[in-house]
This record gives structure tokens, sequence and C-alpha cells, in this order.
């Protein structure tokens, strides 16, 4: 059945205007985008193939390429792009926010932001978040990247980092392609070496932050700081 069909409190347009895009569901809210299905699917039954083609993760789905997009049938180029460009939309959205506000007292929006960027990964990445005296990010830096399992991260690297952008703080982020977000011992002796490197020239580590898959985990909040 078409969703023209569909009795209005049903029909996922009209249940955002209704209650918010809150709440919907994933599916229901990339129906909207796709605007129509194909033969046979309404666009809720081609959304919801397109997000088990991702194993349900919309994290995922951001982070496929306009290629891998293409693979589930409805998906032509043009939908592929557009849905890339919302996506992005959505990434700067995060990040202007970080520039305008204090960080440290947004831990949200910086988890959802390094969720953006750096869950769903198949391979580690480690990134500097350099934030100015009042903790509003400057830039993020992917300083390093490694296998599936380990990344080598060199403090020196981060320090010089720190200081060619006269940054006064940072906040440490790096994903476990595992989808775990668990500290390992070997993250939390890096934290406290690049801490203390840190320190030597007066840049404060605000937070470490790591990225599994639809979880994340905050050193500050645990109190591993």
């Amino acid at each position: 059945m078409a969703i023209k069909d569909w009795s209005e409190d049903h029909r996922p347009r009209e249940r955002l205007l209704m209650h918010g895009a809150e709440a919907l569901s994933a599916a229901e809210l990339l129906a909207i985008f796709l605007r129509v299905g194909v033969a046979g699917k309404s666009a809720v039954e081609l959304a919801q193939d397109l997000l088990g083609h991702f194993d349900g993760s919309v994290v995922r789905l951001h982070n496929a390429s306009v290629a891998e997009l293409c693979r589930v049938k409805g998906m032509g180029s043009a939908k592929a792009a557009q849905l890339k460009a919302t996506f992005e939309l959505a990434r700067r959205g995060l990040h202007e926010q970080l520039e305008q506000r204090d960080a440290f007292t947004s831990p949200q929006t910086v988890r959802d932001w390094l969720m953006l960027r750096l869950a769903g990964l198949n391979h580690e990445v480690f990134m500097v978040m350099l934030l100015d005296a009042q903790n509003r990010l400057l830039r993020a830096v992917e300083l390093f990247r490694g296998t599936l399992t380990q990344t080598s991260v060199y403090p020196r690297e981060v320090v010089k980092l720190s200081l060619a952008h006269n940054a006064a703080a940072v906040i440490l982020a790096h994903n476990h392609p595992s989808g775990l977000a668990e500290p390992s011992r070997a993250d939390e002796l890096l934290t406290q070496t690049l801490k203390q490197a840190l320190a030597l020239v007066d840049v404060r580590v605000l937070d470490h932050v790591i990225i599994g898959s639809g979880a994340s985990c905050s050193f500050a909040e645990r109190g591993m700081l």
C-alpha cells in the first residue's frame, strides 16, 4: 500500500508535523527524505531496506560512500548524493556549535560530533580537538591513523600541534573499530602521558573520548583524568 493511502496519523510527514521530528523512527525520517519508494515498496519500506543494509545503524549509513549507498535497490546516485549532503550539513551544524560554545559545558554536542566523524570506521583514528581559552573549538585534526587494533600516537606531535594553533586546551578522541567504547589500559596510559606532556606547555587536557558503535566513553565523566 502506498503511503498516500495510509491514514494521516500513520504518514511520516504528517506525524512529523503533528508530533515533531524526534517522535519518528529513523526509517520514517529517511522515508520523508526519500519521498517515494520503488515498484512494490513504499518509501518507508525502502528506508527500512536502506537501514537494514547497514545493520540498522544511522552512523554506518552516514559513513557510507555514494557507491555503497547505490548498492541498495532504489538508491540512485542523485538520492545518494542528496543523503550525503544532508549528513554533511548535520555535521557542520554541530561543528558550528562547538566553535561558538564552551565545549567543556557541551559534552553531548562534542560526543554527537565525534560520533559522526569517527563511529563506524574500520580503522583506528586519533583526533585532537584544539580549543581556545574559552574552550571553543579552533580546529579538529586527525593526527594519527592506525590499524584495526592499534595506533601509534607520539606525544611530541600532539604538543607541536597544540603550540602551532596556540591552543589553551584540547579534547583527545579516538575510535575503537571493534565497536566497544571501553578504555583499555593502553588508552589510560596514553592519556596520562599526553596530559603530562601538554602540562609542560600549559595546555590542559579537558577530556579523552572513546567512540564505539553507538556508544562513547568520556574519561572526564568517569573521573579518569
